[in-house]
């Protein structure tokens, strides 16, 4: 595959829709991948026409197992190309939405966090070994751990390794809504229904006033 093949997009309307398509690997993201991601929204940031992104990886067995473990450690010359791809998540002035079909491991939790809902089947749980991997994770990604669950719970899974499973990630407010694995997509494309139909300037100015208190 290509690394456009392992990342695609599909638009629909005001909707676009990105997929990791590395199944085989457990969706888990190369170098080049968080490259592809990052023009992605990039671009979606200045779609005009674009009101909601949704993120979501193939098959059932995992939403994004994180780095690809072959290049977890490569040295980098330019910016870090993590920092870049969640800035420009972070950046989408428009709806963003997590899919979760899975498990959700290290950066994938990065995609998660990065969006302003996420939604989840029963079988998703959630870590971040970034103390086993010996690797250190994303400001953005603590700051915003820390203000949906807290210190301390943010602490059980970057400090102590822990794995939140589905349920007790919705008691947390780590995951917005769990479903059915079969209204996953039906979900999610309803509650991007709203947004698509908005007034882009509005639909910005009220994602802004979110995230200033996020």
């Amino acid at each position: 595959m290509t690394k456009t093949d392992l990342i695609q997009t599909t638009r629909e309307g005001a909707l676009l829709i990105v997929t990791i398509n590395r199944p085989d690997k457990a969706n888990s993201l190369t170098t080049e991948m968080l490259v592809v991601l990052r023009d992605v929204f990039r671009g979606a940031a200045e779609d005009a026409n674009l009101r909601a992104v949704l993120i979501t990886g193939t098959g059932g067995r995992v939403f994004c197992a994180g780095a690809d473990l072959n290049s977890l450690h490569d040295k980098q010359d330019g910016p870090d190309p993590w920092d870049e791809m969640a800035r420009a998540l972070h950046a989408v002035p428009m709806l963003t939405i997590a899919a979760i079909n899975g498990p959700c491991m290290g950066g994938g939790l990065t995609l998660a966090l990065g969006c302003d809902i996420r939604v989840c089947v029963p079988e998703a749980r959630f870590s971040y070994p970034v103390l086993k991997n010996n690797v250190l994770p994303g400001r953005y990604d603590v700051d915003r751990l820390q203000a949906l669950i807290g210190a301390g719970r943010s602490a059980t899974i970057l400090l102590g390794g822990d794995s939140v499973m589905a349920d007790e990630a919705i008691a947390w407010g780590l995951a917005d809504r769990m479903v059915d694995r079969g209204a996953l997509e039906q979900t999610c494309r309803d509650l991007s229904a709203t947004a698509c139909a908005a007034d882009r300037t509005h639909l910005k100015t009220l994602k802004s006033m979110l995230r200033g208190a996020a």
